[in-house]
């Protein structure tokens, strides 16, 4: 080993520890700027990992390295570093609060899991409750159901979002799997009654005309399971998912009864701000409306929508409390209305209108698995 050879090996040493040096202060600028993306998301209802944002920053910063070999290593090292912030924002997020309809094992517990697996998730006995807790400052955020995929929407969540306070951050996919289960050792042909969630009840129809069961609603499934518990009534059986058997012991007796093979809820995260980022692409938003008791205003105001350009995925109806026969209507279109241009498009929409809600706009419904 040379003299040379040793300067260089030294001067090397000495370069790696500048840039370390460096690394250091843009780490903690780096996880400063996190720590603000976590108050934004604990303000919005949002998340901690966003798998379409993270693989968009890893496709536009891996570009920027030319040599091959060391771009699959810097690919690598950005993967960790979003890991170390998503852990640092967990850390920090942790005293969150979500607001949830039913108890423990009902699917809008699942979900809520799911979507944010480190905040502490608060249970209500119903819909209302979980919406008033945010908007009253006990929760951070609601996880409600928004639609079902055989039951269609859940309507008393839809007149609660025309009519309150609260705003969608994220829509969010839940698929379902409906099981009959009873007390340990029940047979099904024991069972006459079947109790559930009105909407377990209709994904579930089919099967229970053609075992010409009676059925009796509840507020939620979990409910209807730990009924059946404490009950202790072998005619009596309930339709929740597999991890509600688990959690209050109770037996699998049919699985897997909803009547269509893909069965899945969507959930909306409900928060007290509206969450109007404008950089994201893929992007989908949602409006709540009536129109004017006038010839032509439905039509007109569907115009303005297509005149700038938005696709409306789904439009739908609801009666208005208290007014009959008028309705207020539901529409979700594909783009962001948080944008200049979508905010035109919603004044220019405003006068078609006597109330004009915009819901929010949000990456396109994410599967929970």
């Amino acid at each position: 080993e040379t003299i040379m050879e040793k300067n260089e090996l030294a001067l090397a040493r000495q370069e790696i520890n500048e840039i370390d040096e460096e690394m250091a202060r843009l780490f903690v600028r780096r996880m400063q700027a996190v720590s603000r993306v976590a108050d934004y998301k604990m303000a919005h209802g949002l998340p901690i990992y966003d798998e379409a944002r993270e693989k968009e920053v890893v496709a536009q910063n891996a570009a920027r390295v030319e040599d091959e070999t060391l771009r699959t290593f810097y690919v690598q090292y950005l993967s960790d570093n979003m890991r170390l912030s998503r852990r640092y924002q967990e850390t920090l997020v942790n005293g969150m609060k979500v607001a949830y309809s039913g108890v423990e094992g009902a699917f809008a517990a699942i979900a809520a899991k799911k979507i944010f697996p480190a905040a502490a998730r608060v249970p209500y006995p119903d819909f209302r409750a979980a919406y008033d807790a945010v908007v009253k400052g006990e929760c951070d955020c609601a996880v409600l159901p928004i639609e079902n995929s055989t039951a269609g929407e859940v309507g008393n969540v839809f007149d609660m979002l025309f009519g309150g306070q609260l705003y969608i951050a994220g829509v969010y996919d839940l698929f379902i799997n409906q099981h009959l289960m009873a007390l340990p050792g029940t047979r099904p042909e024991d069972v006459r009654t079947v109790i559930s969630h009105p909407q377990a009840l209709a994904q579930c129809a089919a099967y229970l005309r053609e075992k010409k069961l009676h059925t009796k609603p509840f507020e939620n499934t979990a409910l209807a399971a730990r009924h059946v518990l404490e009950a202790g009534d072998r005619t009596q059986a309930a339709i929740a998912s597999d991890e509600t058997a688990a959690l209050y012991g109770l037996e699998i007796i049919a699985k897997n009864i909803n009547e269509e093979n893909i069965n899945m809820t969507r959930f909306a995260v409900l928060s007290r701000a509206v969450n109007e980022n404008t950089t994201e692409k893929g992007r989908h938003s949602i409006i709540m409306f009536n129109v004017s008791d006038a010839a032509g205003s439905l039509s007109k105001a569907i115009d303005v929508i297509g005149a700038y350009g938005y696709n409306m995925r789904c439009l739908r109806s609801r009666p208005m409390k208290g007014l009959m026969w008028e309705y207020y209507f539901y529409v979700e279109v594909e783009g962001n209305l948080s944008t200049p241009h979508g905010k035109e498009m919603l004044e220019k929409l405003r006068a078609s209108c006597d109330k004009l809600k915009m819901l929010g706009s949000f990456t396109y419904p994410a599967e929970l698995r």
